[in-house]
């Protein structure tokens, strides 16, 4: 896009008659050049106006010393042009070498750089590539960007407006510094804006195609297709564990162009779509942004109906902004527009970074200057330059809620993990497994006298009990469970305490694993939910394991000893953390870990393994850090049952959990998180 009152106007006119203009822009209608469209101007009289100084004089050391490419232009012009005069040869890095690209595709954090209208640094005989070529070098080295948030980048879309005026002699310039993303083997896509093409994209041949042609799109590795005219292109680029596409289309679309682009999501329809052209949304002041009249066409014509696509990135306009629109399936779909082409020399090369974080489920988006990053690093700031090293307002620096699995459900589920048989999950020295997902109907009661038979086949039964004076549908049955529990069904206990009520399992008297003391490890696990109605004070410290007998019986009287509270027990707090509270055989007080507080409605796996020394407790297969460094060796036992879902107090059922319980299984030795029943 553009700002002075001098642009080329040529170039602005769109497919319809209309000027794609910035607020308070009037640009004369002069004769083009070249056959192009396309006419000549100048910016010197926008950067007077702006009271900045000219970028000539700039090249003669405003930043303090003449940058880089001011030597080679001066070297040229001594040669008489330089190689093959050719005046244009002013890149100042050394070529990244082929091959240096090398994202990793797999990492659920990675970052897509988006570099709006860079036409201010290709205008004529003003031709200042470098601070371009640094986003180039930004994005081309992940050594540089160590310890940053952009260090998987993925792809480079530029938005178009490559130059000002859409000349031959622009894009010699132009293709010298591209050619470090080709050299490098680099996955980036560009489009032509109005400055670079007029009309459609029927036009035919230009300067602009000549330079980025299908050939030429054909060497990055993310390239799929081209549309017909070439002026359109697909990417698909793997990242987060998937296939990304990013569609480059052009500054106006044909009718050709709608149902190409169509026809390229239609054939790939399970893959998520960004789309990336020059014109979309335009922002008002407070950077709440709006479709424009060419913004309406493509939404009509190709956003709103394909729900693959939930971004679209586009320049030309200022200042930036952002919406949110519903598509035609009621889902969001974000629309951003970045531009800084009016802020000192031309926007600086400045690009926006898309850190995608799928583990999160948010992008983050930063915008800066590497160019002027460089520049501080060596000590040439100036004033001007100083203030755009970054931009941190929160239309430049924000980030972006998406739950990416919900968003993309409507068009690329996720598969449910099939349930496994149990006799799968019967490592060795398995001493007792429980599921439920062959018992009673969902929904239903758990009938009295119900036993859950020990799928390890030891015996390890366990039987219903209910607290006297228990209302009906204490405890029932449902098929809700992890996406990653081996037995898709679980039970839905709807005990409390204060007063105590509920039902509850306990293995059966004489069961082989009452009388075990674990000296050489174990691992307990089991798959349990929080409710939306826990209360803390009704529901808390209840256990959804337990074992019989109290401290005091079993002679544990050392400083960290409770007479009256259980052996073990893996409980809940009032705040819902996590607390694994046992009698170790080789101490005379309680060992305890901890988790971090949990959230309600999300169902979560734990696991407490001992190696025969030291306890740890996992959550989801992640290490806690409230985990004690004193040895533990074994679990305390009177010859008494384990309860699931009951606790006791001083040997009396003092509590009934609050939840749900899935999968349970108990092994004789320390397991490895990926022997964990969620691996």
């Amino acid at each position: 896009m553009h700002g002075s009152p001098d642009d080329a106007p040529g170039a602005h006119e769109t497919n319809d008659g209309q000027d794609g203009h910035g607020e308070g822009c009037s640009c004369p209608r002069t004769a083009d050049l070249d056959g192009t469209g396309l006419a000549a101007s100048s910016r010197r009289t926008f950067l007077r106006g702006a009271g900045v100084i000219s970028a000539g004089a700039a090249a003669a050391g405003l930043l303090g010393a003449a940058p880089a490419y001011a030597a080679g232009e001066a070297k040229g012009a001594a040669k008489g042009g330089g190689k093959d005069d050719d005046p244009y040869g002013r890149t100042s890095m050394t070529p990244a070498p082929r091959g240096k690209w090398s994202p990793d595709p797999d990492d659920p954090r990675f970052t897509v750089v988006v570099m709006p209208d860079t036409q201010y640094m290709f205008d004529q005989d003003r031709i200042h590539p470098v601070p371009v070529e640094a986003s180039f070098r930004y994005v081309l080295d992940p050594a540089g960007r160590a310890g940053g948030n952009d260090e998987n980048i993925v792809f480079l879309a530029h938005l178009g407006d490559v130059t000002q005026n859409g000349l031959t002699e622009e894009y010699a310039a132009a293709t010298k510094v591209f050619d470090l993303l080709d050299r490098a083997g680099a996955s980036y896509g560009v489009l032509a804006g109005n400055h670079d093409v007029s009309d459609t994209d029927q036009r035919g041949s230009t300067p602009y195609l000549k330079t980025f042609s299908p050939a030429r799109a054909k060497r990055s590795p993310s390239y799929h297709s081209s549309s017909p005219d070439g002026y359109n292109t697909c990417h698909i680029f793997k990242a987060g564990g998937r296939s990304w596409m990013l569609l480059s289309l052009d500054w106006r679309l044909s009718e050709q162009g709608f149902a190409w682009a169509n026809s390229v999501i239609k054939a790939n329809p399970k893959i998520p779509v960004i789309v990336t052209t020059h014109e979309i949304v335009n922002a008002d002041d407070s950077s709440e942004a709006s479709l424009s009249e060419y913004g309406q066409q493509l939404w009509d014509g190709l956003i709103k109906d394909n729900d693959q696509i939930f971004l679209t990135l586009n320049g030309h306009f200022w200042p930036p902004g952002s919406t949110v629109l519903k598509n035609s399936a009621g889902n969001d779909v974000h629309l951003h527009i970045t531009n800084y082409q009016d802020r000192y020399y031309g926007g600086a090369g400045m690009i926006r970074s898309y850190r995608f974080d799928l583990n999160r489920g948010v992008i983050d988006v930063a915008t800066f200057s590497p160019w002027i990053r460089e520049l501080a690093a060596k000590g040439e700031l100036n004033e001007l330059a100083a203030k755009e090293i970054e931009l941190t307002s929160p239309v430049d620096y924000f980030s972006v809620a998406i739950d990416f699995e919900q968003r993309f459900a409507g068009f690329a589920p996720v598969p449910s993990r099939a349930a496994r048989p149990a006799r799968r999950m019967l490592v060795p020295g398995t001493l007792a497994y429980w599921r439920f997902d062959e018992g009673g109907k969902a929904g239903k009661d758990v009938a009295a006298g119900t036993v859950v038979k020990d799928q390890a086949g030891h015996g390890n039964d366990l039987e219903l009990r209910s607290v006297p004076g228990t209302a009906a549908h204490a405890l029932t049955w449902t098929e809700d469970h992890h996406p990653d529990q081996p037995g898709h069904g679980s039970l839905v206990f709807a005990g409390q305490g204060n007063p105590v009520t509920g039902a509850y399992f306990r293995t059966v008297d004489g069961a082989p694993i009452n009388a075990r003391t674990f000296a050489r490890g174990y691992t307990f696990e089991m798959f349990f939910k929080v409710p939306a109605d826990w209360d803390g004070g009704r529901n808390g410290w209840s256990s959804m394991l337990s074992r019989s007998g109290s401290a005091g019986k079993a002679g544990k009287n050392g400083p960290a000893a409770t007479a009256e509270e259980p052996v073990l027990t893996l409980s809940l707090s009032s705040g819902i953390e996590l607390q694994w509270n046992v009698y170790p055989l080789n101490q005379t007080g309680a060992a305890t870990n901890w988790s971090h507080l949990l959230q309600q409605e999300e169902w979560w796996h734990v696991a407490v393994v001992n190696d025969g020394r030291i306890t740890k407790l996992y959550v989801n297969g992640c290490e806690e850090g409230r985990n004690p460094n004193s040895t533990n060796i074994g679990l305390t036992s009177l010859d008494l049952p384990f309860l699931l879902g009951g606790y006791e107090w001083d040997g009396a059922i003092n509590q009934v959990f609050h939840g749900s319980i899935g999968d349970v299984r108990i092994v004789d030795r320390a397991l490895p998180p990926s022997s964990f029943m969620n691996a």
